[in-house]
């Protein structure tokens, strides 16, 4: 290999210093953002007396649910212990306190609280998982953290790694496979996928009720991203600015999501992906934070003593060297090996490889990455819960009041989060069982705050097929019905 092939490698696969700190911050502040968010819900979606009891989970979802930390107890008290732990090691990785081992520590606690209920995961859950996967192998603590302030080497300015191009190759994947699975769908070539999307009531917020209205830019705006992800191999072909302005493209479209649409933190954990691919040249922009010898860290250095006051240092036992050589040679090998069977998953996923063929991938796997294609969604749903009183009257058992049928004025508030919305989803087609416990919770949580009690409870979904070109037409559709006095 040429020194100029390996120079060319190292532009497109390397990745500044400073934006893995920026991954660093961005992952560990989403995991404290996320951790406020689920904790709202904490009783109904990780205890046994919510949606999902472990009896369910494991008998839903088997071993790899009997993996989770989270599922070694059902009670409310010990998620909460979770939580917090999960909580105080994003905290210690926010500071690049022992960062790599803050960084496994939470990506594992991640991993096993979105096992303990799959129920309630996007696939920005997913791409969190993979760019904590990466982050394992990539020094993220070497700039901007208390472990810089530490170390007086002033460390390199770049990285170029198996590592380093795998959390590059694993943003391309999901735009590529995304773009596989739009072009199987003729409504992201006629540009009408995005008008469909902001027709679903259950979606729309903010900006996104405004630009329903204005559909041919939409189309324009469908067709744009649509090329866009088809052309997302540049972001690894591009280098210096042009790499920028590209990767700033992807940005300015999930920024135009997040505004848009009630996705929870997809578009947000998508923006964090992109902060590998800013070159040196930006960060070099930013003022204060250039590359100054000795300072590794935010322009606070004249604070180290502080630092070591306030963030003392652990000892941890010595790694013997011969551990340490073969640290240096094999984990180069499982970097590779992981990233080899990325690859192939995600190709088996889309039918590129024979998936039969490329284990461990399952016969069937399906697509992580299948964001409204290849075909997007084109039918609301709102939740309806008439419960039958002990009293003889009737009442909404999931919203509190009057039963009614009608559309919801705001479907997507009707929800109280994105993550009690993709639930229902998934109930939708889902094992009756499952749809059982929604019903057993809700008669739990009624009869375990209210003097009237709940008799029964029935548990359906209206939905409503989005028409561009007529009235939309409405089914109720029955999941559950419960007999609250049996237990």
């Amino acid at each position: 290999m040429t020194a100029r092939l390996r120079a060319a490698i190292a532009r497109r696969f390397g990745v500044d210093t400073r934006a893995l700190a920026a991954l660093r911050v961005s992952l560990a502040a989403l995991v404290l953002v996320d951790l406020c968010l689920r904790a709202r819900f904490l009783g109904a979606f990780y205890t046994d007396a919510g949606v999902l009891p472990r009896s369910l989970l494991f008998e839903q979802y088997g071993t790899i649910s009997r993996l989770s930390i989270h599922a070694i107890s059902g009670a409310a008290w010990v998620q909460a212990v979770l939580f917090l732990v999960t909580a105080l090691a994003a905290l210690a990785m926010l500071a690049g306190y022992r960062t790599t081992l803050a960084t496994i520590v939470t990506g594992v606690l991640l991993a096993s609280l979105h096992y303990r209920n799959p129920l309630v995961l996007n696939s920005g859950d997913t791409l969190l998982r993979m760019l904590f996967l990466w982050g394992v192998f990539v020094p993220l603590g070497e700039r901007w953290s208390v472990d810089a302030l530490r170390d007086s080497d002033d460390g390199p300015r770049r990285v170029a790694s198996v590592a380093t191009a795998g959390l590059l190759v694993q943003v391309i994947v999901v735009y590529s496979t995304n773009a596989l699975l739009k072009l199987r769908g003729e409504h992201w070539i006629t540009g009408d996928a995005i008008r469909y999307v902001l027709e679903l009531d259950m979606f729309t917020v903010l900006l996104g009720d405004v630009l329903a209205d204005f559909p041919m830019l939409l189309a324009a705006f469908d067709r744009f991203w649509l090329v866009l992800l088809v052309v997302s191999v540049l972001l690894l072909v591009l280098t210096g600015w042009l790499r920028a302005a590209f990767a700033g493209l992807f940005v300015a479209m999930h920024a135009g999501m997040l505004v848009s649409m009630q996705l929870g933190l997809f578009p947000l954990v998508s923006m964090t992906a992109l902060l590998p691919f800013l070159p040196s040249a930006f960060w070099d922009l930013l003022p204060g934070w250039q590359r100054v010898p000795g300072h590794r860290a935010l322009p606070i250095s004249r604070y180290t003593s502080i630092v070591e006051r306030e963030f003392p240092l652990v000892t941890l036992p010595a790694i013997p060297s011969v551990a340490l050589r073969w640290k240096r040679r094999v984990v180069p090998v499982v970097v590779a090996v992981v990233l080899a069977s990325m690859l192939v998953w995600n190709a088996a996923s889309v039918g590129v490889v024979d998936a039969t063929a490329a284990d461990p991938v399952t016969e069937s796997p399906e697509p992580r990455w299948s964001m409204f294609a290849p075909i997007p969604a084109s039918t609301d749903f709102w939740v309806v819960a008439p419960g039958e009183l002990v009293s003889g009257g009737s009442v909404d058992a999931f919203h509190g009041g009057a039963v009614t049928w009608r559309e919801p004025s705001d479907v997507a508030g009707s929800y109280p989060s994105a993550r009690w919305r993709k639930y229902v989803a998934n109930l939708r087609g889902a094992d009756p069982a499952v749809a059982d416990g929604f019903a057993d919770y809700l008669c739990t949580r009624w009869n375990g705050g209210q003097d009237d009690e709940l008799a029964s409870v029935r548990v359906f979904v209206v939905e409503q097929q989005v028409r561009l070109d007529g009235p939309d037409p409405t089914d109720r559709v029955e999941l559950a019905a419960k007999n609250c006095s049996v237990q």
